[in-house]
């Protein structure tokens, strides 16, 4: 069976060592940029399952990623969640109203619930 791949956008390595370890290696591919250009790229060649985008990036903001993910006919498909500190009403608003799946405040939720959130995403 086909392994999952999630492209994880996040400049944040610690986050990223957590992430991935938190996703179960039998099942998941965890596949990892830490800025924008790079993250855009992987959505293209990689083709993941799932994009988990954060908005603080270098480079361009994660909206500039989406609004990208979801212009392009290849890629506009992919379904991206936003895992950002900014938790603002607005951010959550915009980053929704471009496309995201969903959106998620990092401190607002453990890393256990980051998976089942993707995992609910992924079914859909």
């Amino acid at each position: 069976m086909a392994k999952t791949k999630i492209l994880v956008i996040e400049d944040d390595k610690s986050l990223v060592n957590i992430l991935k370890q938190a996703f179960d290696s039998k099942e998941f591919e965890i596949i990892l940029a830490v800025d924008a250009k790079v993250g855009l790229e992987k959505v293209k060649s990689a083709k993941p399952d799932l994009v988990i985008l954060d908005i603080l990036l270098p480079g361009e903001s994660g909206f500039e990623v989406l609004d990208n993910i979801k212009k392009d006919e290849e890629t506009k498909d992919t379904p991206v969640m936003i895992l950002s500190n900014l938790g603002q009403d607005r951010e959550i608003k915009t980053g929704l109203s471009m496309g995201a799946e969903d959106y998620m405040v990092k401190a607002d939720f453990t890393i256990d619930e980051v998976v089942e959130k993707v995992k609910k995403l992924l079914k859909k």
